[in-house]
């Protein structure tokens, strides 16, 4: 695999200085992805703390500015893996005209509905902000430019009330799509849970899903929303991956995710999604075997894998790029 990064050997040799690499995708380009031929900047640090967090956003926030949506995962009750409170607050305090969004569940749990969600808001601790839950008043739709599977996907209709978007997302495991990063919080996460996500699951309904959509189509489909909401807000989304707490399952899953296995790595960032994407899978797969067996399998037997080469496949960004310690 391209890009395949060591820990150790990272760390020995990662610093390099910021000031001479520049940030795909922001300057000297009209498209909303990196361009053949370029290396796409991924920002790292292994302080997982709000510090940390600050110093990689403030490393990839040039092109974020008027109301900003910070699109988080709120997770299902009492999630013992969600990211920490604390950093989500420092952040979002930290970038003026902003607050947290989500959208309601198509599977019937404790986010189905509106006021079940607002409820689990204020168990998680999201509620230090107002958080927009974007498909509360109905939902619109947005272009998928050059899809082979959608023209338009279902979107919270609030989507379109920002101008900018941080993609903030605890990287783990998944049931469905074997691991969820940036892609899937804003390729599942921006749709609305009644139209997008249904379509998205090629769902008959929200109860049987052994009838959901599996493997190599579900994760293009995945693809094909995420590149819609990349696409909408152009050179004003970026994109963080927190690599902890990561069990094989989402924070959908809640109490009942499995145990955590994989140490914890840190945190990276970027304006390049597809590069962020095979950075976060290059650090997770360089894990001691004890600790990367059971995520591996899980990734791999869901197939989710083909995010990566399908999102190279519609130029969605750089699967090379440099790694920058911050």
């Amino acid at each position: 695999m391209d890009n395949l990064i060591s820990r150790r050997s990272f760390i020995r040799n990662g610093s390099i200085a910021l000031g001479v690499m520049a940030v795909a995708g922001i300057e000297g380009s009209d498209s909303v992805f990196a361009q053949p031929g370029e290396k796409s900047s991924v920002f790292f640090t292994e302080d997982i703390s709000a510090d940390g967090l600050l110093k990689i956003y403030s490393s990839i926030n040039i092109g974020i500015s008027g109301k900003t949506a910070i699109k988080i995962h709120t997770g299902e009750p009492h999630g013992p893996n969600i990211l920490p409170v604390d950093m989500v607050k420092a952040l979002q305090q930290r970038i003026p005209e902003s607050n947290l969004v989500e959208t309601n569940t198509y599977y019937k749990g404790k986010r189905y509905t509106t006021a079940d969600h607002r409820e689990t808001i204020k168990i998680n601790g999201w509620n230090f902000c107002p958080v927009d839950i974007m498909d509360e008043d109905g939902a619109v739709t947005i272009p998928v430019k050059n899809g082979r599977h959608f023209k338009e996907i279902s979107v919270g209709k609030n989507l379109l009330n920002y101008n900018s978007m941080v993609v903030l997302t605890h990287f783990k495991g998944h049931t469905m799509g074997g691991y969820g990063g940036s892609l899937k919080n804003i390729a599942i996460g921006c749709a609305d849970g009644q139209i997008g996500k249904k379509l998205i699951h090629a769902a008959p309904d929200n109860e049987h899903f052994d009838k959901w959509l599996t493997g190599k189509l579900f994760q293009e489909n995945m693809v094909e929303s995420a590149k819609s909401v990349v696409e909408h807000f152009g050179k004003r989304i970026v994109f963080i991956n927190v690599l902890r707490n990561m069990s094989v399952d989402c924070d959908c899953a809640g109490v009942q995710a499995a145990p955590v296995k994989a140490g914890n790595l840190g945190i990276l960032g970027s304006v390049d999604l597809l590069a962020i994407e095979q950075a976060s899978i290059d650090m997770v797969y360089k894990l001691p075997s004890q600790e990367l067996h059971d995520l591996k399998e899980r990734i791999e037997t869901r197939e989710g894998l083909r995010q990566l080469s399908y999102m190279k496949e519609l130029g969605m960004g750089n699967a090379q790029y440099n790694l920058i310690r911050v």
